[in-house]
């Protein structure tokens, strides 16, 4: 298995395999959110091509058997989060102009996804930030979500970063999975209205790195 990053041309071939990645990271929320499962899936996949955005394949540490995407992880700086999801606007304007989504489709989401933002704690500067890390579920079990969590705090650490953080859903197995790599919970948030649709409590994990 080889930890490594891919270049536009090569993600392409990956796109269906990484939205469906990015998804099993929080279903409960991206459902919220998206409203539809298609509009989620056509927003990741352009995300996942352009370079700069949320999901963007620059920012992404993949996990390779040969040609097979077993898992990812999309991380960087902390205030390149927020940056990051600015640049979703024009995505949106081109799913739009392409029939996709509709504006009452996409006001809707707009709205749902300003009432999850409040369940995402404020990211320090001096925090390197895990977005998403996610496994084929095919693939549980065989140590390549440990691979890519080692990775990218060795990457945090070399680069000056001071913690590692993340968000992760508080009924989310992978609790246990970040703890044992020492991750410590610094808050837990409820938004009341998603949470009412069925989105859990949310947990800031922290990892100090000095």
């Amino acid at each position: 298995m080889d930890i490594t990053t891919v270049d536009r041309d090569r993600a392409a071939q990956y796109t269906d395999d990484v939205v469906e990645l990015v998804y099993n990271s929080g279903p409960p929320t991206y459902d919220y959110q998206f409203v539809t499962r298609a509009a989620f899936d056509r927003l990741i996949g352009d995300s996942w091509l352009a370079e700069g955005t949320l999901c963007g394949y620059d920012e992404t540490t993949v996990a390779l058997e040969g040609d097979d995407l077993l898992g990812i992880e999309i991380g960087y700086a902390g205030p390149e989060f927020d940056r990051r999801k600015k640049t979703l606007r024009p995505l949106w304007e081109s799913i739009i102009e392409d029939g996709a989504v509709t504006h009452d489709e996409l006001a809707e989401i707009a709205r749902r996804s300003y009432l999850a933002s409040y369940l995402n704690a404020v990211i320090p500067a001096s925090a390197y930030y895990v977005h998403a890390l996610s496994v084929r579920p095919d693939h549980h079990g065989q140590g390549i979500g440990a691979a890519l969590m080692k990775d990218a705090i060795d990457r945090a650490a070399d680069e000056g970063y001071r913690v590692v953080h993340l968000d992760v859903l508080s009924d989310n197995p992978a609790v246990k999975f970040y703890e044992a790599f020492g991750f410590e919970v610094l808050a837990q948030t409820v938004a009341p209205i998603p949470h009412s649709h069925g989105v859990p409590m949310e947990q800031r994990m922290s990892l100090d790195l000095r």
